[in-house]
């Protein structure tokens, strides 16, 4: 049975200093595979001898025979995979070539996205008294993203259903202080861009995160972070994730007394929240 098998077969009944080593060991193994148990337990503080019984726990006499099963994990992911992904026609050859491309969508965005467009963006957030955002389907999960980052900066946000009634009933009740924005992938609903245009004749402030600059939304949304279109929807709503969690760590750079300690507070909300007290 391999250690990540163990791992989370075991992980129900940790400990919580047992889950930040569990955490860390299958996240980042790689390190993992380079650090004595000293070293390792100083990273995710806790004591070596923590680390000593979690891995007696996994069934090991010690950490030293955990370490080796996880350095024989690094090699063959940088040995051997490598080589298997040269086959083109193979598991290993679509997944070499799917993060390539991906990798390439993402160094575009890198040298292509607006830096003055992300701090305008950042400002009119900072400036509204609440953030609307409209998202299409295949933006949903990272207009989600984006409102977990907000609500933990303190910032008064929504996410509005897209149905058209309930965008009408969004801009009708919205204020020339609020700030609609869109998270459009593909352009396929094309009442966001729409609902964005009625807000515009509101003179309720607007923006768009979008898969493309020639989206119906960016071309009226008055702030606009544009990824370059994709030939895949797949890559495109990744880069398009990519570009909120951009925005996301220039809002906490700017805004970072917004944000100071809020991973600490909800950790402590956890807490309580799990032992019921």
């Amino acid at each position: 049975m391999s250690y990540e098998k163990r791992i989370r077969d075991a992980m129900p009944t940790m400990s919580k200093s047992f889950v930040k080593l569990a955490d860390y060991m299958l996240d980042a193994y790689i390190q993992t595979a380079l650090m004595t148990a000293t070293e390792l337990a100083h990273q995710i503080d806790v004591d070596a001898a923590t680390v000593v019984r979690f891995a007696q726990m996994l069934g090991y006499s010690g950490y030293p025979q955990l370490q080796r099963e996880i350095r024989e994990r690094v090699k063959r992911d940088l040995f051997l995979g490598p080589k298997h992904a040269a086959t083109p026609d193979s598991i290993p050859g679509v997944v070499d070539e799917t993060l390539r491309k991906l990798g390439e969508a993402i160094e575009q965005a890198r040298m292509l996205l607006d830096a003055d467009d992300v701090a305008r963006l950042v400002e009119r957030i900072g400036e509204a008294r609440r953030i609307i955002i409209l998202a299409e389907s295949m933006g949903q999960a990272a207009a989600y993203n984006l409102v977990n980052l907000l609500e933990q900066g303190g910032f008064l946000v929504s996410i509005a259903q897209h149905g058209v009634n309930d965008l009408a009933r969004t801009v009708s009740a919205a204020q020339t202080d609020d700030l609609l924005l869109a998270v459009d992938v593909t352009g396929e609903s094309p009442f966001i861009a729409r609902a964005l245009a009625e807000a515009n004749g509101l003179n309720i402030p607007t923006a768009a995160i979008v898969g493309a600059a020639s989206l119906e939304s960016a071309q009226v949304a008055g702030v606009v972070l544009a990824a370059q279109n994709q030939s895949s929807v797949g890559i495109g709503v990744v880069v398009v994730d990519a570009v909120v969690y951009t925005l996301a760590e220039a809002l906490r750079w700017r805004f970072n007394d917004r944000f100071e300690g809020a991973d600490e507070a909800i950790e402590a909300l956890f807490d309580r929240i799990q032992v019921g007290k």
